[in-house]
């Protein structure tokens, strides 16, 4: 691969470092931005990728990062810096004036959002904001808009502890439906996007697992992968918050997006579902059932 396409990978973390694996296993030349040079930059360097330490939100650190890369993709974890780390790279990468592609992770939430709606979290409001900033460049970009992730811990680590303890899945979520989506998939598709970019530019793509599923439908699939009976029990919000969400010591920004993620699935704004994950790729999203059943040891230990 030429030096111009040298593909930074901005975020290591679930998506981005299963993007770097996938380019790495393909031959692409992948540099990947860390906060640290510790062992897990140590381990990215294993895969074959240049490691640069840097901060997002440092236009230097941006600037030095983005040196003979021509396709980047940009995502932070949860945080109240996201629309500055966007305003940054979109600032930096428009003086650059190398890329042919800047790929951004956003949230489906996005999706349903206005100017002036007020409903969702402030972290949703930043995605929204950080889109409009990274359209507003002119840069070639292309927005990834995933729904909440299978690999999320509310589906695995939580769900896996209330499994072993009592066969129940417990959640606030009501009876609003939600499709879920594995990092791997989403991966596959950003990958694929940055592999080649030009048929992408300017595109959106909603990423969703095959089909929407209430609690109690989600609650089945994980009794079909693991061979045991799993029922859901529905939490109300408030208690669920103050008895769980606000004992895991998370700060404050973080709690409240989990909340209000939690109440959106609640008034059934998850219920949606994409094949784009599919016409990206060529190999469909996989499902709930499938996900559990490749995990099955860590749900019932």
């Amino acid at each position: 691969m030429a030096a111009s396409k040298l593909v930074l990978i901005a975020h290591t973390g679930e998506v981005g470092r299963t993007v770097l694996e996938q380019l790495r296993a393909q031959d692409v030349r992948v540099r990947a931005m860390v906060r640290r040079d510790d062992d897990r930059a140590a381990g990215l360097r294993a895969l074959g990728a240049e490691v640069v330490v840097g901060d997002l939100t440092r236009p230097e650190s941006v600037a030095t990062a983005l040196e003979g890369v021509g396709r980047m993709y940009f995502a932070m974890p949860v945080s109240p810096d996201h629309l500055l780390a966007a305003t940054v790279v979109a600032s930096v990468a428009r003086e650059h004036g190398k890329l042919d592609a800047l790929v951004g992770m956003s949230q489906m939430t996005v999706s349903q959002m206005t100017a002036t709606s007020t409903g969702e979290s402030h972290q949703q409001r930043l995605h929204w904001l950080a889109e409009q900033v990274l359209n507003w460049s002119g840069l070639p970009v292309i927005h990834i808009r995933p729904t909440s992730f299978l690999n999320n811990p509310l589906f695995t680590t939580s769900a896996a502890r209330s499994i072993r303890m009592n066969g129940t899945i417990a959640l606030p979520f009501g009876t609003g439906r939600t499709s879920p989506v594995a990092v791997d998939d989403v991966a596959r598709v950003v990958t694929t996007v940055l592999r080649d970019p030009d048929p992408h530019v300017g595109r959106v793509y909603e990423l969703t697992g095959p089909r929407t599923v209430d609690m109690t439908e989600m609650a089945q699939e994980f009794s079909r992968a693991l061979g045991r009976t799993v029922s859901y029990v529905d939490v109300p919000l408030d208690r669920w918050r103050e008895e769980i969400l606000a004992k895991l010591g998370l700060p404050p920004h973080i709690e409240q997006h989990i909340a209000i993620m939690a109440r959106l699935h609640q008034d059934n704004r998850y219920d949606r579902t994409s094949d784009d994950v599919e016409r990206v790729t060529g190999v469909p999203a996989r499902s709930i059932e499938a996900f559990v059943a490749a995990r099955r040891d860590s749900y019932l230990g």
